[in-house]
C-alpha cells in the first residue's frame, strides 16, 4: 500500500518576504490542496493544528515545543503582529493524518530542555504503522544527539511495526542507522524502516509561505 508523507516547517506561520498578518487560512489552503496521507509539521503556532486538520479533513495530534509560557498573551500578540513576535509566539510540532482509520495512538517524549525544548512525537494509524515527527536542535552536535534519541524512542514505540521518521533535522546529513532515506531537501528529511521508498523527494510549490520547502515522499509497505 502507498503512503505519501509530507514534512514541512511552517516558520511559525510566517512568509518570505514578510507579511505581517495572520496566515493560518493561507497555510491551511496550501495543505488542503496537496495530496498526502500524513503531514509532519514543525514550528507550528500552537493554536493552529485544529484549524489545519479541519481544513484538510484530517485528524491531528501535536506536542508543545518552546516559548509557550503565558501562551494566551503570546497568541494574542502573534496573531496581530507575527513578524514582531516571530518564534516568541510559541511553537509546537504537529502530525496530521488523513483516513486510514484515524489516529489509534499518540506518544511523545521531551528530548532536551536547553537551549530550547525539543520533542519527538508519533502517531499510530489504524493499520498499526507509526509516523514520527522531529524538529532537532539548531547546533549540529545537539541536532545529532536529538536525532539519535528520537530514532531510538520511535523504534521502541513502533516495536517492529513499519515506521517513518521525518521533520527538520537541522543538519543536511542526519545519521539514522537502520532506516532508508526516503528523500529530503536541505535539513528536511524523511526516513523509513519497514517500507520501500519510491521516487525520492518532491518539493511542493508553497509560494511565499515559510522559509522551508514542503518535502513529500512516497512509501510502499
Amino acid at each position: 500500500m502507498v503512503v505519501r508523507v509530507l514534512s514541512w516547517n511552517l516558520f511559525h506561520g510566517r512568509a518570505v518576504p514578510p507579511r505581517d498578518e495572520d496566515l493560518v487560512d493561507a497555510f491551511a489552503a496550501a495543505l488542503a490542496a496537496w495530496r498526502w496521507d500524513v503531514a509532519l509539521l514543525q514550528e507550528v503556532p500552537p493554536w493552529w493544528p485544529p484549524a489545519l486538520a479541519a481544513a484538510c479533513g484530517a485528524a491531528e495530534r501535536h506536542a508543545l515545543t518552546s516559548r509557550n509560557a503565558l501562551l494566551p498573551a503570546r497568541r494574542a500578540l502573534a496573531r496581530r503582529w507575527p513578524e514582531l513576535m516571530r518564534a516568541n509566539g510559541g511553537g509546537c510540532d504537529a502530525i496530521l493524518l488523513r483516513g486510514r482509520g484515524g489516529i489509534a495512538a499518540h506518544a511523545w517524549r521531551r528530548l532536551c530542555r536547553r537551549p530550547e525544548r525539543r520533542v519527538v512525537h508519533a502517531v499510530r494509524d489504524g493499520a498499526g504503522r507509526w509516523f514520527a515527527n522531529l524538529h532537532a536542535s539548531t547546533s549540529p552536535p545537539a541536532a545529532r544527539r536529538d536525532t539519535a534519541l528520537a530514532r531510538a524512542t520511535a523504534e521502541r514505540w513502533a516495536a517492529g511495526a513499519p515506521l517513518a521518521l521525518g521533520g527538520d533535522f537541522n543538519v543536511g546529513d542526519p545519521p539514522v542507522p537502520g532506516f532508508v532515506h526516503a528523500g529530503g531537501h536541505h535539513v528536511d528529511h524523511v526516513f523509513a524502516r519497514g517500507w520501500t521508498a519510491a521516487g525520492g523527494a518532491e518539493l511542493l510549490e508553497r509560494g511565499e509561505l515559510s522559509d522551508h520547502a514542503p518535502v513529500r515522499v512516497t512509501l510502499r509497505d
